[in-house]
């Protein structure tokens, strides 16, 4: 099974003289109240002057001052959540990262697409999401469809994409587009007018996962079946190639369609798929290529479990890959999902299902070292993952710090609440059992 490791960001010190500012914050450690109680004010004071320098430095014409702005910034967003921050400089902050967006380099671009991505997560639901997704969905999608430019840029825009529309989306059918924005990004519709690029391994990776985070937002009955009845056949395609990357992608998506369901609904028009008969045999011509495509993966599914490896292989690497495609030869041949644990300070995170697992590794990877701090501390994860840390629990002798106490007072809070019971009845409703966005009742698995 993939796993990635949190890694702490170091800081640049020679970013707008953030060297100064050397509190530990950035380390699981440094997320316990006893830390965070030892700064000072002077302390404070000093953080919020550095931001309010870093968000200055975005409408200097020299390039790489933005760039480093941007870096601090985004390591500022790791260490905390800047909520008093956002709430005087959230939209002159998202306006500069849509310029860098339009005007900057290749690692500007990756820079403000990573920084408008924290900006969601950090405002969660909402009114400001919802302006993040109106304002930065046109140009992210623009930039993506040139397919220009190197493929962290790219992989960078499909991260953002991909982060804002589950945050802010407000229909399945807003969330379906940007899906398909993904799509064209590597798989272009026949005669329209992009450039013939070939897409990259990294490229095609960061789609699929991107497009695989999306899915788990989503319920069988309101996919299109025309737009995805040819993904099973090329993620199928995907895990023949060399790249360890790309199989480990398309494996986790192939187990997220099996475990919604939907490999009929996304083989429907069987025929079309492989151009055997036209679509016009939909009903037992159309069961034999599904069944065919199953027993494809399942097959490919084994082999990958078992490689052998190839000169040069790293062993992590071809351990990560077996021990995904065990799990998905497991799931597949008796429906039994992958269970995992993993540790937030003092906590326990455990998820069981296929949609669980992909929104958690997808989060992990993109947070980096502001993860364990944003699970331990950001509402919008604690309702996804119906993860509750100890410390907000309330309990005994528990003081609730300034920032705390202003946590759960926010308005965000209901609005973020009142969605969640809204999509999980909704959820409930259409299929009988939760496996879309937050799939997971925090009455059954709080630890």
């Amino acid at each position: 099974m993939r796993k990635r490791v949190d890694s702490v960001p170091k800081r640049n010190p020679d970013i707008l003289d953030l060297d100064s500012d050397d509190d530990d914050s950035v380390s699981s450690s440094s997320t316990m109240r006893s830390d965070r109680m030892s700064l000072t004010d002077t302390e404070e004071v000093q953080k919020d002057k550095l931001l309010d320098q870093a968000l200055d430095a975005l409408f200097e014409k020299r390039g790489a001052t933005r760039e480093k702005a941007l870096s601090a910034i985004i390591d500022a967003f790791n260490s905390e959540l800047q909520h008093e921050f956002l709430e005087k400089k959230f939209a002159t902050l998202l306006h500069q990262c849509i310029t860098s967006l339009k005007k900057g380099s290749a690692r500007e671009i990756s820079l403000a697409s990573h920084t408008i991505g924290l900006l969601a997560i950090t405002v969660g639901c909402g009114d400001n999401a919802r302006e993040i997704v109106e304002e930065s969905v046109p140009v992210l999608a623009q930039d993506l469809k040139s397919r220009r430019g190197d493929p962290q840029k790219l992989s960078k825009l499909l991260e953002c994409l991909a982060v804002i529309t589950f945050v802010g989306g407000n229909d399945p059918a807003e969330t379906e587009k940007a899906m398909e924005i993904m799509w064209q990004a590597v798989l272009p519709k026949s005669g329209s007018n992009v450039i013939a690029v070939k897409p990259s391994p990294a490229v095609i990776s960061a789609m699929v996962s991107a497009w695989s985070f999306l899915l788990t937002s989503m319920d069988r009955w309101s996919l299109d079946p025309k737009k995805w009845q040819d993904s099973i056949s090329y993620f199928s395609s995907l895990l023949e190639k060399e790249d360890r990357s790309v199989r480990i992608a398309a494996g986790e998506a192939l187990a997220l369609i099996f475990e919604m369901g939907s490999l009929e609904k996304f083989a429907s028009d069987a025929g079309a798929v492989d151009g055997s008969n036209n679509g016009s045999d939909k009903t037992g011509g159309g069961m034999v290529h599904i069944h065919g495509l199953r027993a494809k993966v399942l097959n490919q599914v084994r082999n990958l479990s078992m490689e052998a490896g190839g000169k040069g292989s790293a062993k992590k690497d071809l351990n990560s890959q077996r021990n995904l495609f065990k799990d998905i030869l497991e799931f597949l041949e008796d429906g039994s999902c992958p269970e995992m644990s993993i540790k937030i300070g003092g906590d326990t995170l455990t998820t069981t299902t296929w949609t669980q697992l992909v929104q958690l590794n997808y989060l992990k990877h993109f947070l980096g070292g502001g993860f364990v701090k944003h699970m331990q501390e950001n509402e919008l994860l604690h309702q996804i993952f119906g993860f509750t840390p100890k410390k907000n629990t309330g309990g005994a002798g528990h003081q609730m710090s300034s920032e705390e106490k202003r946590l759960f007072k926010s308005p965000n809070s209901i609005v973020n609440k009142a969605r969640t019971q809204y999509l999980n009845k909704q959820r409930m409703l259409s299929e009988g059992k939760n496996t879309g966005r937050f799939s997971v009742n925090a009455g059954e698995d709080e630890i």
